[in-house]
């Protein structure tokens, strides 16, 4: 697994509004494509500079490619990036604040690492 290409990835995506409606409305072939053609290079770098031993697992292809924001916090992505990225693909369908609602839910079985100081 690695962390740090599934945030390249939502760090990208989520900068470009062509790829971000590209996702939105083919996933799978988007993640394909962005793993053989984008994972290898080196952000800020010319195109020659780029490497080959980045890639993804069938966990985090399967989680890319069915917008699964849980699964891929669990993972281990930065839940800002997951969040902005996932708004700039499902907000336009939904109400005021209604889809960071739904996100939210959908992460309450999550706990943060750190002790609850209300008890």
């Amino acid at each position: 697994m690695s962390k740090y290409l599934l945030n390249k990835f939502l760090y990208t995506v989520d900068r470009d509004p062509e790829l971000v409606e590209r996702y939105r409305t083919a996933p799978a072939n988007t993640v394909d494509w962005w793993e053989d053609e984008m994972a290898g290079k080196l952000l800020n770098c010319i195109d020659a500079e780029r490497t080959t031993w980045l890639s993804f697992t069938e966990d985090e292809r399967d989680a890319l490619r069915r917008h699964d924001h849980v699964a891929l916090f669990e993972m281990g992505a930065h839940p800002f990036l997951t969040l902005t990225l996932f708004i700039a693909l499902f907000e336009r369908d939904h109400g005021p604040l209604e889809y960071q609602r739904a996100y939210a839910d959908r992460m309450q079985h999550i706990r943060m690492p750190y002790p609850d100081i209300t008890t």
